[in-house]
C-alpha cells in the first residue's frame, strides 16, 4: 500500500478508501490509484484483517473464465461444482464464485472482481479452465494464496487436476478415420477470449491460448497427419464461446461446406448444437454426417451421441481434496507436485457411422 501510495502521489488512508470507503475521494482520483495499483501489481488490501484469530475466512473460490449464468447451465462447469460439493471436509466451507468476462482480447482483467479473489477474500481458489498466462495467477501467487488448477494453465509446481486433452484428442479423431471419414469438419468452441469466431487458419491456432481446446485440436491434427491429411485437408470453425447459442452459429458454418461426411467437436455442447442444426436442415445422422462429441453429459446419452467420456465430477472431487490438503497442513513438496490425469474413454453410440460400402 506504500508502495501504491507513493506512485500515484497520495497519501496511505487515500489508497485504502479506494479500496475500502470509495465515496471519501473522488472517483477521478480513485480510479487514478487503482490504475497505478495495476500496474504495480498490487491487488489492494487483504480484506480478512488481523482481527481473526485463525487468520481463516472459512470460504474457498471457484474462478471460471465466463459470466456468472454460464456457471449453472454449463454441464461442465455444472460437473465440476457437484464434485466439489462432494467432499465431506469442506463441508461447511462457503463457495463463492468468480466468473471473469470472456471477452478479454489482451487478458485484461476485471480489477474489481479479481481483486475479491487475491485480497484474502477467499482461504484458497480452485481455477479452472483459465487461458495461458492469465494474470490473476501471478496476483494469487504473489499473495500466497493456496489455489489448485483443473484443466488450465499447466503451471510448474502447483497441484493439477485434468485429463490427457490431446492423447483423447487422438482418439476421437481417429474414431472418424478408421470408419472411412476423410472430409471431415472440426468445430473448436474457443481458441482466445477475444470475442473472434468463424474459420481457423494456422496462425490463428498457432495463437491460442486456450489450452484444452488447443490440445484436443493438436491431437486431431497429428492423427489427421497419420492418416495422410494435412490442417488444410479439414474444415475448422471456432465458434467463439463454450455456449449452446455459439454452437449453433458454428455449426451453420460447417453445415455450409459441401461434401463434409463427418464433424469431430471440442465438446459436446457444440456436437449437440451441430447435430441439431443438421435435422433442422434435413441432414441425415449418422447416414450422411457422422458426429463425435467430447466429454459425455447428461444429455450425451439420449441423444444417441457418440464421444470421449471424461470424469468432469470427479475432477472436482480430487480438485477440492487437494485444496483441502494445501488448507490443512500448508504448502510442502509433495503437494505442489501433485498432478493427476484421470481417464477418458470412446464411447460409441449411434452419431457414428462407417463410411465404406460393404461390397455386395
Amino acid at each position: 500500500m506504500k508502495d501504491v501510495a507513493l506512485a500515484a502521489g497520495v497519501s496511505q488512508p487515500a489508497v485504502s478508501y479506494a479500496y475500502n470507503k470509495p465515496s471519501e475521494i473522488s472517483e477521478a482520483q480513485r480510479e487514478h490509484i487503482l490504475k497505478t495499483a495495476r500496474k504495480l501489481g498490487y491487488p489492494g488490501p487483504s480484506v480478512r484483517g488481523g482481527s481473526l484469530r485463525s487468520g481463516r475466512v472459512g470460504a474457498i473460490g471457484l474462478m471460471i473464465m465466463d459470466e456468472l449464468p454460464y456457471a449453472f447451465v454449463d454441464p461442465s462447469t455444472t460437473g465440476l461444482l457437484r464434485g466439489i460439493g462432494e467432499i465431506g471436509e469442506l463441508a461447511n466451507v462457503a463457495l463463492a464464485l468468480f466468473p471473469l468476462q470472456k471477452d478479454l482480447a489482451n487478458h485484461a482483467a476485471e480489477p474489481d472482481i479479481v481483486s475479491l479473489a487475491v485480497r484474502g477474500f477467499v482461504d484458497g481458489l480452485i481455477v479452472y479452465s483459465l487461458p495461458d498466462d492469465y494474470p490473476v495467477i501471478a496476483m494469487a501467487r504473489k499473495q500466497n494464496i493456496p489455489f489448485v488448477v483443473v484443466d488450465a494453465p499447466i503451471i510448474e509446481g502447483v497441484p493439477f487436476v485434468g485429463i490427457d486433452d490431446f492423447g483423447s484428442g487422438i482418439t476421437q479423431m481417429k474414431h472418424l478415420l478408421d470408419l472411412g471419414h476423410t472430409k471431415i469438419g472440426i468445430i473448436a468452441d474457443r481458441l482466445r477470449p477475444d470475442g473472434s469466431r468463424g474459420w481457423v487458419s494456422p496462425e490463428r491456432f498457432r495463437q491460442s491460448t486456450e489450452n484444452v481446446v488447443r490440445a484436443r485440436l493438436e491431437g486431431y491434427l497429428v492423427a489427421a497427419q497419420a492418416a495422410g491429411l494435412t490442417f488444410e485437408d479439414l474444415v475448422i470453425v471456432e465458434a467463439g464461446g463454450f455456449d449452446y447459442a455459439s454452437g449453433y452459429w458454428a455449426a451453420e458454418q460447417i453445415l455450409s461446406c459441401k461434401g463434409l461426411s463427418a464433424v469431430a467437436a471440442t465438446s459436446d455442447v457444440m456436437a449437440l448444437s451441430i447435430l441439431k442444426t443438421a435435422g433442422e436442415h434435413g441432414v441425415i445422422v449418422p447416414d450422411q454426417l457422422s458426429i463425435i462429441g467430447f466429454d459425455d453429459i447428461p444429455d450425451a446419452e439420449g441423444a444417441g451421441l457418440t464421444t470421449i467420456r471424461q470424469p468432469l465430477v470427479e475432477k472436482g472431487r480430487h480438485a477440492a481434496r487437494l485444496l483441502n490438503e494445501l488448507l490443512s497442513d500448508g504448502p510442502s513438496k509433495k503437494s505442489a507436485a501433485t498432478r493427476i490425469i484421470l481417464p477418458t474413454e470412446l464411447v460409441v453410440r449411434s452419431t457414428t457411422k462407417s463410411r465404406r460400402r460393404k461390397r455386395a
